[in-house]
């Protein structure tokens, strides 16, 4: 029994129950992908199915790892097969239970908002991009920022950080240079300054345009409740909004 619900490994030499990180973060990565296809799909098209499927599958897959064991989360499944011929690095268990945990609870949010109660509004937007940047962070850079938390709320700070960030702290210049940070911004202007010009000239953009500007022969006569229906809320012009919030209501 206790080979089945227990959470992270026991291993000599270390003073916590530990978790492979390489599986970790290939998990994240793994996770990351499927969520920014349902996030897109709802952001560009407003089609929300992708996204109700992610969520239960995404609560399924995190209540396995912190209520069950991580080994048999099927996101951790595939990403220690992935890894498998990977050195592995081994991080405290403690914290990232902790993150885990903050993930179910913006799982459970969602359940609750798009799943069952179908609501769209910026509360939707705030939880997905919490949770996209929790698991890019994850998978990208190895940061894990729910761990971070974990020590604003616990006595025994997390052991054995990924990277070992808990216990060194980072060389004089690591972040770079002052000509490397020129170097930065001089290529996000150069590519802000194309990135203008190209929307400039779109040409599918100034076809639309143009067919806008041909008057109809006769208006469409419009129904008051569909009018009432489709007026735009003040969230979502706050937000620059209106037309994702029309398309995702099917408002013309």
């Amino acid at each position: 029994m206790s080979a089945i619900f227990s959470f992270g490994e026991r291993l000599d030499g270390y003073a916590v129950p530990v978790l492979n990180e390489r599986a970790v973060r290939a998990a994240a990565g793994i996770v990351f992908f499927f969520a920014i296809v349902s996030f897109m799909n709802a952001w560009l098209i407003g089609n929300f199915q992708p996204t109700r499927v992610f969520v239960v599958a995404f609560l399924i897959d995190f209540s396995i790892r912190i209520f069950v064991n991580p080994r048999f989360a099927p996101s951790m499944i595939l990403g220690q097969c992935m890894v498998r011929k990977q050195q592995p690095e081994w991080v405290g268990a403690p914290q990232k239970r902790f993150a885990w945990a903050i993930g179910f609870v913006l799982a459970l949010t969602m359940l609750y908002l798009v799943v069952i109660k179908h609501v769209i509004g910026p509360i939707n937007l705030i939880v997905c991009s919490a949770c996209l940047v929790l698991l890019f962070f994850e998978s990208a850079f190895g940061i894990c920022i729910g761990c971070k938390v974990y020590n604003w709320f616990n006595k025994e700070k997390a052991q054995l950080c990924p990277g070992g960030v808990c216990e060194i702290e980072p060389a004089r210049g690591a972040s770079g240079s002052l000509t490397q940070g020129a170097v930065v911004l001089a290529f996000v202007g150069l590519v802000g300054a194309w990135t203008s010009w190209v929307l400039g000239h779109d040409p599918y953009v100034q076809a639309t345009e143009a067919v806008l500007a041909v008057p109809m022969a006769q208006a469409t006569p419009i129904d008051p409740a569909e009018a009432e229906r489709c007026k735009v809320p003040d969230f979502a012009k706050a937000l620059g909004h209106e037309e994702k919030w029309k398309l995702h209501n099917n408002c013309k």
